[in-house]
């Protein structure tokens, strides 16, 4: 059975590791909007967009208590590419709770996964793409972990409730607005017949704030995704979704 890729959260790494840490101390409520561009948007490693760029954009509203919620939304392709006659914007709606313990801080919360209008369950080799998940994360210094499991089938994969995702990150600041994050993470995904799903995926994002809210990202991102499971129409075993390349973002927050 042929199998299409799975989609995502957050395309800047940089970004996303900042707005983290800065819901984590902020003394105050916030609320702040975001939009950008990729050049291709890539989720676990894998290409959302058969390699072609992307707009992106959200908003997040953190809560003086540790409470947050956010929306966050990306034009996508691999719905389409599947076969299905629509689904090609990705929105994803999720809420939580950060804090910290001593030295360490944590993050838990829920991510709805919508793609709205998808009509992938009528190719009847997939379900339903839309996906829930549950997550957790710890960040100890540089370093934060995290934690993700489905409670429902992953991203139209049938049979696969339970996958989860498990990562590792790093946010190294070199200074003059300058930082690297590198990341590795694994993606298990279950189900009988899924079993060429899992993967190990990699990336390396440098990062440079502009000033004003803008940011540019350049990243080498990669996979080691069955190119049978995970692949270009017309192109199993030739071009997987996961094959290494480099993707560049611009990003405004306000």
């Amino acid at each position: 059975m042929k199998k299409i890729l799975v989609p995502s959260l957050i395309a800047l790494a940089v970004s996303a590791l900042a707005s983290v840490a800065q819901a984590q101390t902020a003394p105050e409520s916030t609320l702040s909007y975001n939009a950008g561009v990729v050049s291709d948007y890539r989720y676990r490693g894998l290409s959302q967009t058969r390699f072609d760029p992307a707009l992106q954009g959200g908003v997040d509203y953190a809560d003086k208590s540790g409470f947050y919620v956010g929306a966050w939304g990306s034009t996508i392709k691999w719905i389409k590419d599947a076969g299905a006659t629509a689904g090609s914007v990705e929105i994803d709606l999720y809420g939580g709770y950060k804090g910290a313990v001593g030295d360490v801080a944590y993050d838990m919360g829920f991510l709805r996964y919508e793609y709205a209008g998808n009509k992938l369950k009528n190719t009847v080799v997939y379900g339903n793409a839309n996906t829930n998940e549950l997550y957790g994360a710890v960040t100890y210094g540089l370093f934060t972990a995290k934690y993700s499991h489905a409670i429902s089938n992953l991203f139209g994969n049938l049979d696969s409730k339970n996958s989860y995702y498990v990562d590792l990150s790093a946010a190294l600041d070199l200074g003059d607005g300058y930082s690297l994050v590198p990341h590795v993470g694994y993606q298990k995904l279950k189900g009988a017949g899924n079993a060429a799903g899992s993967y190990t995926d990699y990336a390396l994002t440098l990062a440079k704030d502009l000033g004003d809210g803008l940011s540019l990202t350049g990243a080498v991102v990669g996979t080691d995704a069955d190119k049978n499971f995970y692949y270009t129409p017309g192109k199993a075993g030739v071009e997987g979704l996961g094959k290494t390349g480099v993707v560049l973002g611009l990003k405004y927050t306000f």
